[in-house]
């Protein structure tokens, strides 16, 4: 029997932990099956795991949930974890082979360097990911090297290094999950990378850009220049912190988050008009909100610019710059990072081909992480399980009532074994 094959994953976002699940079809397009979304702010900090009972106590729950949504006939034992913390950022890595008498590249060689990178290991850090590198034979760079001749040809890969605690902090989770649970870890994914993957096309990587995801705790820069990642960086400013700046009018956090999105603006604005807060009875003006939130607001762009500017292709962005995540929704942001950067700044969604049909979530910054980490899983997440209730066959010589067959409790009975003291009297009785 041809079963379906369901993809689970789970991004751990400092506001929301958000879970899906997709099917995946034939010609890997996928289709969304289920959702739910948990708060996440007590067990997540920053992108990363910071209280990992919490955190998965939220999972388990979140795959509870998940798994009632779905077809009975599936228990989901799989989920891949997206990640996307606040020190994750990517290192150039170089791998060399040389070779003998002007050699022809073969496949063994770039079979070689990859092996090779794959056993590199950072004294201090962990590596959660690595792009497909860009080569150079004898200083020259060639999109496929197999075939050419040459003395030395050279892999350089961009590797996503960050925090050892970041992998172990996600395994710790799933070592309490098991406890209660035959739930797996199907693989940890970096959520900047499946999300620019996700939404940049081709001929946009091709060109060069930037992506920039702002997020509650943190916001991530990914460069992209000839079809290659050339640049990754997290950094540790969000639009939580934009909240926090508001408390100090002073305000309580839930107020200071409304008047942020019902008034807050990355550009100062000339407006008069006061927010009235009927809770405390204070009136506090909108150019009052505005001022806390542009300052904040330019530092992290500011922050962006720099490591944009880092990855040594600012000049070289055909593409522009695209926008994600929910902090993106400040009012003005856009224009101030137009302004900053001077050039073209837009948002973008999930590509359509990615989805087998047109899904509001594709340009839901809340859903849009999640479901890039569907499109990179792999593995099916879900075990096909076969109904227990199944009729069982007739007992020959043997009917009850209108010649119906022996239910499975009937035959049980009629199956059981006597006890030890029924077993005495029947040997009593024959010897008598």
């Amino acid at each position: 029997m041809e079963h379906e094959k369901y993809i689970v994953a789970i991004d751990l976002g400092t506001s929301h932990l958000v879970g899906l699940v997709g099917q995946q079809n034939e010609d890997g397009t996928l289709a969304i099956l289920a959702e739910e979304v948990e708060e996440s702010a007590s067990c997540i900090q920053r992108g990363c795991v910071y209280n990992v009972q919490d955190t998965a106590f939220r999972i388990r729950s979140l795959i509870k949930k998940l798994e009632n949504q779905i077809d009975s006939h599936y228990v989901i034992d799989k989920v891949y974890i997206g990640i996307g913390g606040q020190s994750l950022h990517s290192i150039e890595h170089v791998e060399v082979k040389t070779l003998n008498n002007n050699a022809m590249v073969t496949e063994e060689d770039i079979i070689k360097l990859e092996e090779q990178c794959s056993a590199y290991r950072p004294e201090t850090q962990d590596v959660l990911g690595v792009s497909s590198p860009v080569y150079y034979v004898d200083g020259k760079m060639e999109a496929n090297p197999v075939g050419v001749p040459c003395k030395r040809i050279e892999a350089r890969y961009q590797l996503i290094v960050g925090n050892t605690s970041i992998r172990t902090n996600i395994l710790k989770c799933f070592d309490h999950i098991s406890k209660n649970a035959d739930i797996q870890l199907a693989g940890i994914i970096v959520s900047p990378l499946s999300l620019a993957d996700a939404m940049l096309s081709r001929d946009e990587k091709d060109l060069g850009c930037a992506m920039v995801d702002f997020g509650a705790g943190v916001t991530s820069v990914v460069v992209y220049k000839r079809n290659k990642l050339v640049y990754l960086s997290v950094i540790p400013l969000g639009g939580n912190l934009i909240t926090k700046d508001l408390t100090n009018l002073p305000i309580v956090e839930a107020d200071a988050e409304r008047l942020k999105i019902t008034y807050g603006s990355a550009m100062l604005v000339k407006e008069k008009e006061p927010a009235v807060l009927s809770d405390l009875k204070e009136k506090i003006g909108i150019r009052e909100i505005n001022t806390v939130v542009e300052a904040r607001a330019k530092e992290i762009v500011e922050n962006v610019y720099a490591q944009v500017k880092l990855s040594k292709e600012i000049d070289a962005l055909g593409a522009g710059i695209l926008l994600a995540g929910g902090a993106s929704a400040l009012q003005n942001l856009q224009e101030l990072m137009q302004e900053r950067f001077k050039q073209d700044v837009r948002f973008s969604t999930i590509q359509k081909e990615w989805m087998e049909n047109e899904d509001d979530r594709m340009g839901n910054p809340l859903y849009m992480t999640a479901i890039s980490l569907l499109i990179a899983g792999t593995d099916s997440c879900a075990r096909y399980v076969p109904s227990q209730t199944q009729e069982q066959p007739p007992v020959e010589g043997n009917t009850t009532g209108k010649g119906s067959k022996n239910t499975k409790k009937e035959k049980g009975e009629n199956d059981k074994k006597p006890n030890f003291f029924e077993q005495i009297i029947d040997a009593i009785s024959r010897q008598t």
